[in-house]
């Protein structure tokens, strides 16, 4: 598919498999681990689409989204928001930012994040 796909995620284990699973599907995969370094990313060139945790050290994901939102060129970067947060609130939060899909992490295999992922990019 030869993408390129931004995690946020500060759990190593998902992180792991995130990138285990992506790059077996033929993606690349770049990773920051915090707020922070994601936040750095937005210096660099876009990526195809972006899995974003919203619980991080430093910046938490609300921000790093609506810092992306604000940046011209990563702007309209799709972005699945993966959270163990699944108040009305934050989803809609999420949304208002202009989220692609937003899904709770205990309720979802990360082959069916894949599957998301493939879609959005393939539409």
């Amino acid at each position: 598919m030869n993408k390129t796909i931004l995690v946020i995620e500060d759990d190593d284990f998902a992180v792991k498999a995130y990138k285990l699973k992506f790059e077996k599907e033929g993606f690349s995969v770049r990773v920051a681990l915090d707020g922070n370094e994601a936040i750095a990313f937005f210096e660099k060139d876009p990526v195809d689409l972006v899995i974003l945790d919203l619980m991080l050290p430093g910046i938490n994901g609300f921000d790093v989204l609506a810092a992306m939102r604000k940046n011209k060129r990563w702007g309209k970067t799709p972005v699945i928001v993966m959270s163990n947060l699944g108040q009305e609130q934050d989803i809609k939060k999420c949304q208002d930012l202009g989220i692609s899909d937003y899904f709770i992490k205990s309720d979802i295999k990360i082959s069916e994040v894949v599957l998301k992922a493939k879609s959005l990019l393939t539409n």
